[in-house]
């Protein structure tokens, strides 16, 4: 799912730069966010999806707190 341009936006204002953040890793951050928050992530097949759209390759059977853990790890490095 694309984030609308007004979360886009609100995500530029928030890194505090003109250079727009990729889509696949503001939806992730806000993922990650999330789940800081005290969320747990109710469809594991939408963050498989945010994993793959990052380039991270996922099974079907992968534990949800490896792939968000790999997450992570990949925005860390980003």
């Amino acid at each position: 799912m694309k984030p609308s341009p007004l979360r886009q936006l609100l995500a530029q204002r928030a890194a505090g730069t003109g250079v727009a953040t990729p889509p696949e890793q503001a939806q992730a951050r806000a993922l990650i966010a999330a789940i800081d928050a005290g969320g747990i992530p109710l469809h594991p097949a939408k963050v498989n999806q945010i994993a793959r759209d990052l380039g991270l390759e996922v099974s079907r059977e992968a534990p949800v707190e490896a792939t968000i853990a790999r997450i992570r790890e990949l925005l860390l490095r980003a």
